[in-house]
């Protein structure tokens, strides 16, 4: 039977975090953008106060991308969904499984977020981070991490958000769940960044044995075709045997869609780079997305959600429209993340296979951000997943040294020190999970310097980041 525990305290805090260079969001480049840091602690019956942790970027113009509101507002309303998300929680005040806190507080969550008038994926996040920062409290309680606790329904997933899956379902997907011991890096190719030259993709390419791409795609069918041609000659010289998706981030409608799908597979000169897409994702707004069927023989690629599944029930209803997939990211929460996986395995076996869920994550960064992500996703029996957030920020960015060094020691397989910093070790491509997954803790090992970050603020000032 899954624990039963109280919450006891709920902390919040930030750090802004510089880039190494401009990241590109839709038509915003984005100079530096705050990390959320969440610290729990819980009262565990029998074992005592336990403390958890867990981090996530604030990124602007994700979350939420209505025109009508600045960067800086979009990550004021990610700051207040935290804010909110932790009073909800704290207020509740009873025992129950992490999964009980979860969906208690999601429902409170969900109505506060629509009386505010904040997006659906934005007011989530707060939840999606504290329950994070509440497992890894818990598996650290119990001695225990992440694939044992999946594997013998630790948390206490049930069917009340799924009403599609029965609870007999969910524990047998979680009980055969076999993870995976290493994750390889899907390297995202922006629509600023260089095919050729200093700091380019084929620079990229040289550095490390990169097998499998994500290639952003903008909506301009002929500009995105060009530069489609440009990468496939780059990848067919130097890495024939790749694997690639393309993300279109609400940019397409069907006929442009229809249109890229076709010249992909007939032009000579994109064919084979036709027959290596893994997926598209999130070709269409997020608000249009269920409006519109994919006719999804005609495309033959899998078609995937992102940003529309901002829901319990977001994948089934694009399902139906012949959507063949969905995304796992931790800031979209990660026991939705596991339940849409139950649905995925129930899918392929009635219909032999053909659907997916897939590792996106482009943010997440060193230390408990991309240490988590990367456990859920490997706990999952994903093989690859979206991992560029190193690309942006320079090893733990402003934190103190000493906090660096501590993730460093407790997880030595998976930094590196380069000119006296610690990074994240990407030259194999390949990110190590056994260690991640077998705790104690959710993926953490170390936790931040407290002392050394800022209250969480409600207030956003610093303009200037956003270009």
């Amino acid at each position: 039977m899954a624990p039963r525990f109280t919450i006891a305290r709920i902390d919040a805090y930030e750090r802004m975090m510089p880039f190494a260079h401009p990241f590109r969001f839709g038509a915003v480049a984005v100079e530096a953008a705050p990390q959320a840091f969440v610290r729990v602690a819980i009262d565990l019956p029998g074992i005592g106060r336990i403390e958890g942790a867990s981090a996530e970027m604030m990124m602007p113009k994700w979350f939420d991308k209505d025109p009508a509101k600045s960067p800086g507002r979009t990550i004021d309303d990610l700051r207040a969904s935290l804010a909110a998300a932790a009073r909800v929680f704290i207020e509740r005040g009873e025992a129950d499984t992490a999964f009980g806190h979860h969906a208690a507080a999601l429902e409170r969550q969900t109505a506060w977020a629509e009386g505010e008038g904040i997006a659906r994926l934005a007011g989530n996040f707060g939840v999606a981070l504290i329950d994070k920062a509440v497992l890894d409290a818990l598996l650290t309680g119990l001695g225990i991490g992440l694939a044992e606790a999946l594997r013998t329904n630790v948390p206490g997933l049930d069917a009340r958000l799924t009403p599609d899956l029965g609870l007999a379902e969910i524990e047998d997907f979680l009980a055969a769940l076999v993870p995976s011991h290493e994750v390889a890096l899907r390297h995202t190719v922006g629509l600023a960044d260089a095919i050729e030259g200093p700091g380019s993709l084929a620079e990229e390419i040289a550095n490390a044995r990169l097998g499998f791409f994500k290639i952003k795609i903008g909506g301009d069918v002929a500009g995105d075709l060009k530069r489609l041609r440009a990468i496939a000659a780059l990848f067919d010289a130097r890495v024939p045997g790749y694997a690639a998706s393309l993300d279109a981030n609400e940019q397409y409608d069907p006929p442009r869609l229809a249109l890229l799908a076709a010249t992909l597979e007939d032009d000579p000169a994109l064919s084979r780079f036709f027959n290596r897409l893994i997926h598209i994702e999130q070709p269409y707004d997020r608000r249009a997305t269920f409006e519109t069927s994919l006719d999804a023989a005609a495309l033959r690629v899998p078609v995937i959600i992102d940003e529309a599944d901002d829901s319990y029930d977001a994948f089934p209803r694009a399902v139906a429209l012949g959507y063949r997939g969905v995304s796992s990211k931790s800031c979209k929460g990660l026991y939705k993340a596991v339940l849409n996986a139950a649905r995925v395995a129930r899918l392929n076996r009635r219909h032999n296979g053909g659907y997916l869920l897939t590792g996106e994550d482009l943010t997440c960064q060193p230390g408990l951000g991309v240490q988590q992500d990367t456990a859920l996703v490997a706990a999952l029996g994903l093989t690859h997943v979206e991992r560029n957030g190193h690309h942006y920020v320079a090893g733990f960015g402003p934190a103190p040294d000493h906090e660096a060094q501590a993730f460093a020691r407790a997880l030595p397989e998976f930094y590196r020190v380069e000119a006296g910093h610690v990074r994240l070790d990407t030259s194999t491509a390949t990110l190590p999970a056994a260690r991640l997954l077998a705790g104690p803790g959710f993926a953490s090992g170390a936790a931040p310097d407290w002392a050394a970050l800022t209250p969480l603020t409600t207030t956003f000032a610093s303009q200037e980041i956003f270009a």
